[in-house]
């Protein structure tokens, strides 16, 4: 408990939130078994139930009965759990598969705790039907996974973000967005290709306002399955202890601290519901933009990214500029945040052509000549 603390203040001192897996469940041999049966599922046969989140069975763990006779003293011994994590100074948590609890229990929680403590952020880890995971998110979830994970082709892209961002789930579901996880690793990310891993990175940091990855596996571009058809790592820290080496050449811990810096430095990339997409005549390329909804903030980003990660690809892009809150598109200048070039663009149709054995993609900062500027 004393490192545990260490941590938390010395992470604070950096600005760093320590976030909780926090798990609900038991082990075979844990003290609740013996003290409180009745908080656990049975099979007929009498025996504790295994957990099961199909296709997965988990030999090793025992999933509790939020039903049970006694759900008043499971219910409050978990709330608990979680104030004594609080109390030592946690206010993070990533709530490992809250769609196999009920939801009563969740509206419950989350509305006790955070009537304590209205910090407290919440994740939803719930990887199941939309209408669970928007329900989750309705009952108090602060943020939720998405399906960004397996969303590669441009129309997946636009249509799925547009449903997040346009529709009445942008009400009440926070999207937090994931290329990998340490259970997911994507067969678009077993191609190991480096142009895969930068595209997938940008469009998670650029798409949500919040996202994440699991490293170092993703800054070493870690892309071997367990097994052919597998989603899950072939080396996985749930099994062994891995030894990273961040400054390998290889690395994109460099990029990913670029790209942070871009997202903290820029309002536009701190939110949802401006996300537009742009036309562009290649299906191989998206193209969007975000702009700060913060009043007299005239930040605007467009991001362009060819989501072929063999081949160099181009087209003609039209962007709808009063989605971009420009109304005098004299003196256009795209600001390429990541390599600092600069390009005076047309305000009707303009070229792009990436290569994905350099950088695939446009983080681009939308620049104002003075009189435009000065209409705002």
């Amino acid at each position: 408990m004393d490192d545990l603390r260490s941590l938390v203040a010395a992470a604070a001192e950096r600005g760093i939130d320590v976030a909780m897996d926090l798990a609900f469940q038991a082990a075979p041999d844990h003290p609740w078994v013996s003290e409180h049966p009745e908080w656990f599922r049975r099979d007929p046969n009498g025996e504790i139930r295994h957990a099961e989140n199909p296709p997965k069975r988990y030999e090793d763990i025992y999933p509790l009965d939020f039903d049970s006779a006694n759900w008043p003293g499971l219910w409050e011994e978990l709330l608990g759990v979680a104030r004594f994590w609080i109390d030592q100074g946690i206010s993070v948590f990533r709530v490992d598969n809250p769609h196999t609890k009920p939801f009563r229990f969740w509206g419950w929680f989350i509305d006790t705790l955070k009537a304590e403590h209205p910090e407290l952020i919440f994740l939803s880890e719930a990887f199941t039907r939309p209408k669970v995971m928007y329900e989750l998110a309705r009952l108090g979830f602060t943020q939720s996974y998405t399906y960004f994970a397996w969303r590669n082709e441009k129309w997946e892209i636009e249509s799925y973000f547009n449903e997040l961002t346009r529709t009445e789930v942008a009400d009440y579901l926070r999207p937090n967005l994931w290329p990998n996880t340490p259970d997911i690793l994507t067969e678009t990310l077993q191609s190991g290709r480096p142009s895969t891993f930068v595209t997938r990175l940008v469009l998670a940091a650029t798409l949500g306002a919040s996202y994440g990855i699991y490293g170092p596996a993703f800054e070493l571009q870690e892309h071997v399955a367990r097994a052919p058809g597998s989603e899950e790592y072939g080396r996985s820290e749930k099994y062994e202890v891995r030894h990273w080496d961040l400054a390998r050449p290889d690395s994109l811990a460099d990029l990913i601290g670029r790209v942070n810096e871009i997202r903290r430095a820029h309002s536009a990339l701190q939110h949802d519901r401006t996300l537009r997409f742009h036309r562009v005549d290649n299906e191989r390329i998206v193209v969007y933009s975000k702009r700060s909804i913060e009043p007299g903030d005239a930040d605007a980003i467009v991001v362009v990214v060819n989501l072929d990660p063999v081949h160099t690809q181009s087209g003609w892009v039209e962007l709808d500029l009063k989605e971009l809150g420009i109304e005098r598109p004299e003196g256009l200048v795209m600001h390429d945040l990541l390599t600092d070039a600069r390009y005076r663009w047309e305000p009707t149709r303009n070229f792009v052509m990436l290569d994905p054995t350099g950088l695939p993609v446009h983080l681009f900062g939308v620049e104002a000549d003075a009189a435009r500027a000065a209409s705002r």
